[in-house]
C-alpha cells in the first residue's frame, strides 16, 4: 500500500479543510452559531469530499477495475484518433459531488504517454465534454503490451485535475494515481475485444468494481 493509500483523507483537501476548521473554531469561540453551524458543514463536507475509503481490489488477473466511483454513462465502440489511433471500447464514468473522487490504476502497467489539454467546463455528464473540456490523459501499458488510454476530464464545477502520476511511472491495480475536484468525468478507452461488465445507469467503486474482462 502506497502512502496516498494509507490517509483516510486525501491529501488535497487539507488547504480547504484546515482554513474551514480554524474559522469555525473562531466562529465559535466569539459567539456567532449561525456561522459557527455553517462552517461545521462546510468542514464536514470537505472533509466527506475528499475521503479515501480503503478498497479491497478483486484478485483476477484478467479483470479491468473501475478507475473511478460514480454512475456509468456510455457504453460504445468508438474510432479513438487522438491517441491510440484504433477502434476501442469507451466506457465512461459520471462522478458527481457525492462519489469519492480519487482516481485508481484500471489495471497493472507502466504510463507509456501523459497529456493535459486545457479546455471547457461543460458539465461532466455530457458526451461532448470527452473533447472539449480540460482534460488529462495517459496510457496504460501491461507486462504483455496490452493498452488502456483514460482521460481525466473536469466537469462545471470542477477546476483542478491532479494526477500524480507521470510518464514511466509502474502502477500496480488499484493504485491511487490522482483525482479530480467537485464534479467530474473519466472516460476509459479499451481493446474491442474486452467484454464489458458493466451497464449503463451502473454506480461503480474505483478499484473494486470490475469494470470489463480482457478475453
Amino acid at each position: 500500500m502506497t502512502q496516498k493509500d494509507q490517509w483516510p483523507i486525501a491529501r488535497e483537501a487539507f488547504p480547504f479543510l484546515i482554513p474551514s476548521a480554524v474559522l469555525t473554531i473562531l466562529f465559535g469561540g466569539i459567539g456567532w452559531r449561525a456561522l459557527t453551524l455553517l462552517g461545521i458543514l462546510v468542514t464536514l463536507f470537505i472533509a466527506f469530499f475528499f475521503r479515501n475509503p480503503r478498497r479491497k481490489t478483486p484478485p483476477l488477473e484478467n479483470a479491468i477495475l473501475s478507475p473511478a466511483d460514480g454512475k456509468i454513462v456510455y457504453i460504445g465502440e468508438c474510432e479513438e484518433d487522438r491517441f491510440l489511433k484504433e477502434k476501442s471500447l469507451k466506457i465512461s464514468i459520471f462522478m458527481s459531488l457525492f462519489d469519492v473522487h480519487l482516481n485508481r490504476a484500471p489495471v497493472s502497467g507502466t504510463i507509456i504517454a501523459r497529456k493535459y489539454f486545457p479546455g471547457r467546463f461543460l458539465p461532466a455528464n455530457l458526451e461532448k465534454s470527452s473533447l472539449l473540456n480540460e482534460q488529462n490523459a495517459m496510457i496504460l501499458e501491461t507486462e504483455d503490451r496490452f493498452k488502456i488510454l483514460l482521460i481525466q476530464i473536469a466537469g462545471i464545477v470542477a477546476r483542478r485535475i491532479v494526477c500524480y502520476a507521470k510518464a514511466g511511472d509502474l502502477l500496480r491495480k488499484g493504485e491511487i494515481f490522482g483525482l479530480i475536484r467537485f464534479g467530474s468525468r473519466v472516460d476509459l478507452y479499451l481493446p474491442t475485444q474486452v467484454k464489458p461488465a458493466v451497464r449503463i445507469g451502473q454506480h461503480v467503486k474505483g478499484g473494486e468494481s470490475i469494470i470489463g474482462f480482457r478475453i
